[in-house]
């Protein structure tokens, strides 16, 4: 952590001891720990979300919950959350991180694949969705998302930056770079939206629908 970032986390909304107890617990035990959204970005989709008033959100890519749960403590009462994970190996994580917090009662969670689970749902029947999931498919869950979302509605998409390889020589193999690469270049053409990317964390894209 730099002295920027320990500033910035000194200067905020302290991060909620359930969810530090969750990102505590995804890096010791898993793999891709730092897949969790963490402190500063955590709080800023609370923030958003508050200021959205969705009634229905929509997230790509549970991981461990983290972030859902940060987009729920944001939800007004009534508003409802559902959240898509294609891993099952992880949803009895999943349920039990929800289980601990205060507004897991908000939450849906689908398992299963993305692009399957979405075509249940009617068009325009979000108004907020988040798109954390593989990157080499980020373009194909973007299109199938956009449907969900009514007019005037909006998307974030996590991880845009991709650790700078963005800006870098990308390896023939790197699919994930290449996915995001796609999936940046084909967005800064489309019209049926307004776009802007944040360099919070890892890049977080907001767009909303015209």
């Amino acid at each position: 952590m730099n002295k920027i970032e320990e500033y910035i986390l000194s200067h905020i909304d302290p991060e909620p001891e359930v969810l530090k107890k969750i990102d505590r617990d995804a890096h010791v035990n898993l793999l891709r720990g730092n897949m969790t959204s963490g402190h500063l970005q955590g709080r800023f989709l609370k923030m958003i979300t508050q200021m959205i008033r969705p009634k229905r959100v929509l997230e790509i890519g549970t991981f461990v919950g983290y972030s859902t749960l940060c987009f729920a403590e944001g939800l007004e009462e009534g508003a409802e959350l559902h959240t898509i994970e294609i891993d099952d190996e992880l949803e009895d994580r999943i349920r039990a991180n929800f289980a601990r917090s205060e507004y897991g009662n908000k939450i849906i969670l689908h398992i299963g694949d993305a692009l399957d689970i979405l075509s249940r749902f009617p068009a325009e029947s979000f108004d907020l969705a988040f798109i954390d999931a593989g990157k080499e498919a980020y373009w194909d869950y973007f299109e199938v998302t956009l449907p969900k979302i009514i007019q005037g509605g909006f998307i974030l998409v996590d991880n845009t930056l991709w650790y700078g390889k963005v800006v870098e020589e990308v390896k023939s193999n790197d699919w994930s770079t290449w996915g995001i690469l796609d999936f940046n270049r084909k967005l800064a053409d489309d019209e049926r939206v307004e776009k802007v990317i944040l360099p919070l964390r890892d890049g977080l894209t907001l767009i909303r629908k015209k």
